[in-house]
């Protein structure tokens, strides 16, 4: 089955319809059969960014139900610590903790397919093998 880590953008944006992503994510994520994971780290920033309309919460909450997202805990102690070496290794990019967290779910579920739409940061990241990231909007299939 394919995975695509999914990121806060791309999760944002397809709740909102006035956003510029929109169709573009709204049209990938329909065509899209596979699993989709993603962290607590970006649920939390996601539920920021649509807390600003009234029905965003219900909306992110009746999405991730709906198409099964996998959401994986993020702020142990050693994933914290893991997470803070990657910010510090990225920090000309920069890397913030939400992304951070995608990248060791990647690793530990050996995955390169990320839906986001942070092009710069999620291609100059690598995974701990050295493999760079494959960003879905960025390919036709």
């Amino acid at each position: 089955m394919k995975v695509w880590v999914l990121d806060t953008g791309p999760l944002v944006a397809y709740l909102d319809g006035r956003d510029s992503a929109h169709e573009n994510v709204a049209e990938r994520l329909e065509r899209f059969t596979g699993q989709l994971v993603t962290t607590s780290a970006v649920i939390t920033e996601a539920m920021h960014f649509v807390s600003e309309t009234s029905e965003g919460p219900e909306a992110l909450a009746g999405f991730a139900q709906s198409v099964g997202l996998l959401v994986y805990e993020c702020a142990h102690p050693l994933q914290l610590r893991d997470a803070v070496r990657l910010m510090k290794k990225y920090a000309d990019t920069p890397m913030d903790f939400a992304d951070a967290t995608l990248i060791l779910l990647a690793d530990q579920l050996s995955v390169v397919e990320v839906l986001t739409l942070d092009r710069r940061g999620f291609s100059t990241y690598r995974t701990s093998r050295g493999k760079p990231f494959r960003l879905v909007l960025d390919t036709e299939d």
